[in-house]
């Protein structure tokens, strides 16, 4: 059954130049899941990571390939599959959702990069998983013969303890920055970072997000790809992976890669309420839920800010695609523009979620039910600073008036 508020997922399509039918297949793929991830939910927050068997999962959906490279066997598909998929899978389970997303994403990137990285990790491995933190001031790399030296201490890893390998972000600059500063991005193999286990939290706690240290690892040039190089248009590994999906300016469109988590859950948080409304009475005066005005407008409104999210979130993804198969790169309005809906987007689903949870009452505290883990999922999610409004607004209202950009990776 359709959730409530929103087309069938029958009617969702990759956009112009997509194909519809693998791309449907996909969705339903996530969609079998569900039910599993909710029964296997609770595990998963114990573990504080992916029990084995729902990486299993995904793996043998394809799920972790959808914008992998078709040539070395991944499915290609548009970028809006981000956001659909995560939207199934998170109405399963947050954690899984965002680790699905994380890990998927970066095979995306990985075929931006030169293409002696993609053969080293795909020709050993296709189905390798990378983590990644791409947090810039947590590294420090300077450039020697050949490549670079990085050092760091990066949080906020998910999927680390699975993954071969990792995509951390640096600064590069020489110990006096005479020459200034580079943001790069390094794709370091497990061998050469320590995991330190710090992923004790409130919510999204099944997605094991620990920290990673490197002490003074070379990576060589060919592993490691510029910040410049990813702002839309041809990259390093173009000469290979020629569709558009290759050439999409990866840091504008970063908030995509996880809003449709948020997405999911508050329409699962949703779906579950409708479900709990029709059926149940009120503890005090036994009236019918469904039969109370005030839980008919909780549903219009939360409804109504999830369905607008969904609308922003996938019109925003068919709308980069379209202007990469014309071989257009954004400008700067545009960027700005994507950062912010992808904020406000991601905020309207916290809102719908925290909007559900108090109309709930005292059901919503009792830790056997699904909603206190939705709610908290929520707020996890909304803290990303990809969905930092303040952050993501004023950056756009600079722009809009005529200031350049502070946001550095855009």
């Amino acid at each position: 059954m359709a959730g409530i508020g929103h087309k069938p997922d029958a009617s969702l399509s990759a956009g112009p130049g997509g194909d519809d039918r693998a791309y449907a297949a996909m969705i339903a793929r996530a969609k079998l899941l569900i039910p599993q991830l909710r029964d296997r939910a609770s595990q998963t927050e114990e573990l504080r990571r992916l029990p084995a068997e729902t990486e299993r999962d995904l793996h043998d959906a394809g799920l972790f390939r959808i914008v992998q490279p078709e040539r070395v066997g991944g499915s290609e598909l548009d970028y809006v599959a981000l956001v659909d998929c995560a939207d199934a899978l998170g109405r399963g389970d947050a954690s899984v959702a965002w680790n699905f997303a994380n890990l998927a994403s970066h095979h995306w990137m990985l075929g931006m990069f030169d293409k002696r990285a993609q053969d080293l990790v795909w020709g050993k491995d296709p189905n390798a998983l990378i983590a990644s933190s791409f947090i810039f001031p947590a590294g420090r790399a300077r450039k020697v013969n050949g490549g670079y030296v990085l050092r760091g201490s990066w949080p906020f890893s998910s999927g680390v303890e699975s993954s071969e390998w990792n995509m951390l972000a640096s600064v590069v600059a020489s110990d006096d920055e005479a020459d200034g500063i580079e943001y790069r991005i390094f794709l370091v193999n497990k061998s050469d970072y320590k995991i330190t286990d710090t992923w004790n939290t409130s919510g999204l706690r099944g997605t094991g997000s620990n920290d990673v240290e490197v002490e003074d690892a070379f990576v060589a040039e060919p592993m490691t790809v510029a910040v410049s190089d990813l702002a839309g248009g041809p990259t390093p590994g173009s000469a290979v992976n020629p569709n558009a999906l290759y050439a999409l300016p990866v840091f504008s469109l970063f908030p995509y890669v996880l809003s449709g988590v948020a997405l999911g859950n508050a329409q699962a948080c949703l779906d579950d309420y409708v479900d709990l409304a029709r059926h149940r009475a009120s503890t005090y005066n036994r009236a019918k839920l469904g039969d109370l005005q005030s839980t008919q407008i909780k549903i219009a409104e939360a409804s109504s800010k999830i369905d607008a999210a969904r609308l922003i979130m996938r019109a925003t993804c068919i709308e980069a695609m379209t202007e990469a198969r014309r071989g257009h790169v954004p400008g700067m309005a545009a960027k700005t523009r994507w950062r912010r809906d992808g904020a406000y987007s991601v905020n309207l689903c916290t809102e719908a979620v925290s909007l559900l949870f108090a109309a709930s009452g005292a059901r919503g505290l009792f830790t056997a039910g699904v909603l206190q883990r939705q709610f908290r999922d929520a707020h996890a999610i909304n803290s990303h600073i990809a969905f930092n409004f303040d952050a993501a607004g004023t950056n756009y209202g600079r722009v809009a008036l005529g200031l350049p950009s502070e946001n550095l990776t855009l």
